[in-house]
């Protein structure tokens, strides 16, 4: 990647025809994305968000509103890991904004509004969540190819997991983990698999329900030790503090202690 963004750098310091530098910027945006994903995913999210910012600015240079509201919109989902959903807000409607000056056939804006449903979720607004999702549900009927595989993959698969988060936020249990169950019988890369299962873990929590909790946790724990994914570690971080009215059970007692445990060499 690095290799990659000298080429890219130096290519651009040249002199182009107006044609060759947007597509340079274009190819610089999608380049400075992946190096976000791959700082988010080792949780250095200053990082990351820098690179998002490098991208959303190579994006408007080029003059590619879909591509420039994916960078955005990965930017805000920074602040949705973090909790901090009243930042995200102004992103994603920039995002937004730009999704619909977009490329109709192209999932951008679904993507945008999947997103906006978990930062309305973090705020309590379920009425806005459910219309963002259900924006996010019309992907479902577009025609052909509406992502390209690598700054836009949304495709709809992901909809019952994000519907299965945003109803665990909002505390609708029931419909929560119907929507979960749902996504664990799809496809699910490891890190996907282990955000749905530690929403499982946090309905045990609300339940009081140890067995549930270490059950699907003990799950995440796995994952995290065998992927070294800091998004992983993040989860169950998030997850380590509504464990404390379940302490008095020595399974939870231990989970703990190696969630701690986990979570400390990633911030040792």
């Amino acid at each position: 990647m690095r290799t990659q963004l000298d080429v890219l750098t130096d290519a651009l310091r040249q002199a182009q025809t107006p044609a060759t530098r947007q597509r340079l910027c274009e190819l610089a945006a999608d380049l400075f994305q992946l190096a976000g994903e791959i700082y988010f995913d080792g949780d250095r999210y200053t990082d990351a968000a820098h690179c998002y910012t490098l991208a959303a600015a190579a994006s408007k240079e080029a003059g590619a509103p879909d591509l420039w509201a994916c960078a955005l919109t990965r930017h805000a989902f920074i602040a949705v890991y973090e909790r901090q959903f009243t930042d995200a807000g102004p992103l994603l409607d920039l995002a937004a904004h730009l999704a619909s000056r977009g490329d109709t056939a192209l999932s951008t804006r679904h993507w945008v509004a999947a997103v906006q449903a978990e930062a309305h979720a973090g705020l309590g607004d379920l009425d806005a969540c459910q219309r963002a999702l259900d924006t996010a549900a019309e992907v479902q009927h577009l025609q052909g190819q509406v992502h390209n595989g690598g700054w836009l993959r949304f495709d709809g698969s992901r909809l019952a997991e994000e519907r299965g988060t945003c109803y665990v936020t909002l505390g609708r249990l029931d419909l929560a983990e119907a929507a979960l169950t749902d996504a664990l019988n799809g496809t699910l890369t490891a890190r996907r698999k282990a955000g749905v299962l530690t929403d499982l873990a946090m309905i045990g929590v609300h339940r009081a329900d140890p067995d549930q909790v270490v059950t699907y946790a003990d799950a995440v724990l796995a994952t995290a030790r065998q992927t070294g994914s800091g998004v992983v570690a993040r989860k169950l971080r998030g997850l380590q503090p509504h464990l404390a009215p379940l302490l008095a059970d020595q399974n939870i007692q231990r989970l703990d202690a190696e969630i701690a445990d986990l979570v400390s060499g990633y911030t040792a």
